[in-house]
């Protein structure tokens, strides 16, 4: 119970959010200069200060990243289901057929944070770099039919994957920042979680599109409660335990990516769809990821 309360000031960071997107009016370009900056300034940060801090196991981190791809691909089996027997527009199915394995970065890293500290931020921070690209590469394959020419400089561009490149880099090659260089990144790193959580509190969208029920409930199900539970047994088989156990069960459990909304209305997709999803996963998760930390910590 400690240990699911202290997940508390990170999902009322997110309630913050939704309350100032409703009574501040602030605007879609605020808020779009908000993720921004947490996306491609504060969040590398935290992710560079988090790594350089933290001694690695490399060897260890294979079950790790092994249990998390596979996660990730019973995800995709379990979205592909439905389509044997449902009837839907190819392009809804497609967009909302993402929301089955992505993940939310600013959720992961600021949950793996509140729990586990720089050691937390670090492992997670492998898991989410490496997959990135993957979810990527098939959600962009699934939109297919909609300019794909973008896919690789996308990966290439993205933030987090250089984040994490640069702070296993430097890792490895034994450097230590300077005093003043800690405290600059320790500043950018405590910003992010903050900002990175209150940006996803205003992007939540609870009005979706019709004709989906079905489907939107069995992603919402597969996100929430069938992954975390294949994490568990997949995890067990390869062997991971102790801090890689834990945050590969996390990881499996966190609400859907926010980008998947952008990727969607981008290859001219079912944006609303997905945007409710993302929604009710993100308001899933603050009773379902807490049940899952409690049972690590008992476990």
């Amino acid at each position: 119970m400690q240990t699911a309360l202290l997940l508390l000031p990170d999902f009322a960071l997110i309630l913050v959010g939704a309350a100032i997107r409703r009574w501040m009016h602030l605007g879609d370009h605020f808020w779009s200069g908000v993720e921004k900056l947490v996306y491609f300034i504060l969040f590398p940060a935290l992710l560079i200060n988090a790594i350089v801090r933290t001694r690695l196991d490399l060897a260890a981190a294979l079950p790790l990243l092994a249990t998390g791809f596979a996660t990730m691909g019973v995800g995709m089996l379990l979205g592909l289901l439905p389509k044997l027997f449902l009837k839907m527009p190819a392009l809804t199915y497609a967009s909302m057929f993402q929301c089955a394995y992505r993940f939310n970065s600013y959720i992961a890293l600021a949950v793996a944070g509140m729990l586990f500290g720089s050691p937390g931020i670090a492992t997670m921070g492998l898991m989410v770099g490496a997959a990135v690209p993957l979810a990527n590469l098939v959600s962009v394959w699934m939109l297919a039919r909609h300019g794909q020419s973008g896919l690789w400089r996308e990966i290439a561009r993205n933030p987090l994957i250089w984040g994490t490149a640069t702070g296993f880099v430097l890792n490895l090659a034994g450097f230590v920042p300077p005093v003043p260089l800690q405290a600059f990144l320790g500043r950018l790193a405590d910003a992010s979680i903050a900002l990175g959580l209150i940006a996803v509190g205003a992007a939540l969208r609870l009005d979706g599109t019709r004709g989906v029920g079905f489907f939107s409930g069995w992603l919402l199900a597969v996100k929430l409660a069938a992954l975390p539970l294949a994490a568990i047994f997949i995890g067990r088989a390869l062997g991971l335990e102790g801090l890689n156990f834990q945050i590969i069960v996390l990881f499996a459990a966190l609400p859907t990516a926010s980008s998947a909304y952008i990727l969607a209305m981008r290859m001219g997709g079912d944006g609303k769809s997905v945007a409710w999803l993302i929604s009710a996963t993100t308001l899933g998760s603050m009773l379902s990821l807490p049940m899952w930390a409690a049972w690590l910590a008992a476990h």
